[in-house]
């Protein structure tokens, strides 16, 4: 068998080879996974942790249930394609900590699949959500966050929302982002629960800021 043969080689090394290339497994696998948690963080616990927690919360749950309910396979691909695209545009402005981006991904393409949906931000500004991500960008500058968080969260989420609403139903348009069989076969194996009841689509914000009706 390969692992037994892997496992009886690698028991065989002396001692500080092991020791050392086991390490440097580690420290490698340890930096991959730092790819992940980057997108987990949101700074220290204060305001601005909770306000993007309530914002993650009720978009991210709101998508799930409505946009991709009985699809949670092509919910975790656009999580997928979210991640990458944010990692490789980190690169070029040098961000560390890219939890407020993909909260302002999500609240993005949720934004523009509902284009009549009125808000109410802090009961001061009446807009419809296409403009939520914008409202958003101009409160976290004020908050000292830099700009350009936001923006890759915007940029990203148009590229999604482009590449999976758009550009499919133009004429010669076809679906450029294809979800692996291997998560259909992991997400979408499982039967809904008939008594789950999802958050109705018209209760985007929660609390007194964002909180909007549908209007056609």
């Amino acid at each position: 068998m390969a692992y037994q043969t892997f496992r009886q080689e690698y028991l065989q090394m002396p001692v500080v080879t092991r020791a050392y290339t086991t390490a440097c497994v580690i420290t490698t696998l340890a930096v991959l996974w730092r790819l992940i948690t980057t997108f987990l963080f949101f700074g220290t616990v204060g305001f601005n942790f909770f306000f993007n927690m309530i914002f993650t919360y009720r978009y991210c749950r709101m998508l799930e249930e409505v946009s991709f309910r009985g699809r949670t396979a092509d919910f975790v691909m656009m999580f997928i394609f979210g991640g990458i695209c944010m990692i490789i545009f980190a690169f070029f402005v040098n961000l560390l900590f890219l939890g407020q981006a993909f909260t302002i991904m999500l609240v993005y393409i949720w934004s523009r699949r509902n284009p009549f949906v009125r808000m109410n931000f802090f009961g001061l500004l009446n807009f419809q959500a296409p403009y939520l991500p914008w409202v958003l960008l101009g409160f976290s500058v004020l908050l000292g966050n830099a700009m350009w968080v936001d923006l890759i969260g915007m940029a990203v989420g148009h590229m999604y929302y482009f590449a999976e609403d758009v550009f499919p139903r133009q004429a010669g348009g076809f679906r450029i982002l294809k979800t692996p069989q291997i998560l259909k076969s992991l997400f979408d194996a499982h039967p809904e629960d008939p008594n789950y009841t999802p958050l109705p689509e018209d209760r985007p914000g929660g609390f007194n800021w964002g909180q909007g009706a549908n209007v056609q």
